[in-house]
């Protein structure tokens, strides 16, 4: 078994480092003592070096607040080359041999997702450039609606519009993979009917256990496993426990319930560090996902944490990215 902060075992599947880098370019996303100022960068090379990274998916998240554009997209798409593709330390990913050599060499994979459709405008050839840029993971909206599907959180509660459906064809037919992740219970069986590909879960956990919207029901688990899907368990503090302050221990019982359907190679990391307001006790940045390691160790064991840490996201990736 690997000593607890040596590389090579987590795959992270969310967090919100670009956001941030959109919002103050200056932050420094490789070295976190470079950042002094009120907002830091949680998930910075050398604190996902002491954490035992092996891939960080970096999502592209145009906050409520500034226009969700295009050019939003390619500032953050630029950003991700310069300031964390283009770093040794790391290795972008567009395909399974990329993975492949970084997992070789010993690079942290740095994957690039879109959460959320809004700046493509239901035009086809803005996913397909997004898609050439590298984005192999789509998000269809965040926690409200666009020109899409519904989110969460929108009171309406609708699913996939007719361009988000058509949306839906044309990721297919790339091979872009899709996220669950914010999409409302009709959205998520909608798109379940409509794709082939299996679907997943970025940064969702199990609402059988805590009952918030973004969490998802046994019948939505069952069907991500079914189709061998994937479901990334998040450090929310309110996704993990509605019973006070969490800690990295909260997880277990949603593992426990996942497995229980049947989700044990299913289950993967989506931290949501730098999306996170609120904290989970000694979970505040990359570095501290050793206490993940060391709950998940300490209850079922060093070959099923590998599998949940990091086997299970990577063994999806080399199936489904392109070649």
């Amino acid at each position: 078994m690997k000593e607890l902060g040596q590389e090579g075992l987590i795959a992270d599947f969310h967090c919100d480092v670009l956001s941030k880098l959109l919002a103050d370019p200056d932050l420094d996303p490789i070295d976190s003592a470079n950042n002094h100022g009120p907002v830091t960068v949680d998930a910075t090379l050398d604190r996902q070096r002491a954490g035992g990274y092996m891939l960080q998916a970096y999502a592209i998240y145009l906050t409520e607040s500034k226009p969700k554009t295009m050019d939003a997209v390619l500032r953050s798409i630029d950003l991700f080359e310069r300031k964390i593709a283009a770093h040794a330390g790391y290795r972008k990913i567009r395909g399974r041999r990329d993975l492949e050599r970084a997992l070789q060499e010993g690079k942290i994979a740095a994957l690039l997702t879109l959460e959320g459709a809004d700046a493509l405008q239901g035009d086809g050839a803005l996913l397909r450039t997004a898609f050439a840029l590298g984005v192999r993971v789509l998000g269809l909206t965040w926690n409200y609606a666009n020109w899409a599907a519904d989110g969460v959180l929108e009171p309406r509660q609708g699913g996939l519009t007719v361009k988000g459906r058509k949306l839906v064809d044309e990721a297919r037919e790339l091979g872009l993979m899709l996220d669950v992740s914010h999409l409302t219970d009709t959205g998520f069986w909608e798109l379940v009917e409509r794709t082939e590909r299996p679907l997943i879960a970025s940064h969702s956990n199990s609402r059988r256990i805590c009952p918030h919207p973004r969490n998802l029901t046994d019948d939505q688990l069952r069907a991500l496993i079914a189709m061998d899907g994937r479901i990334g368990l998040t450090y929310v503090p309110y996704f993990m426990t509605d019973r006070g302050q969490a800690e990295a221990r909260d997880l277990l019982p949603h593992i426990e319930h996942i497995c229980s359907l049947g989700g044990e190679n299913q289950l993967m990391l989506g931290s949501d560090f730098d999306g996170i307001e609120q904290y989970a006790k000694g979970l505040r940045h990359a570095g501290e996902a050793v206490h993940v390691r060391q709950e998940v160790e300490r209850a079922y064991g060093a070959t099923f944490a590998e599998k949940l840490l990091g086997g299970n996201a990577v063994r999806f990736l080399l199936k489904n990215l392109p070649d």
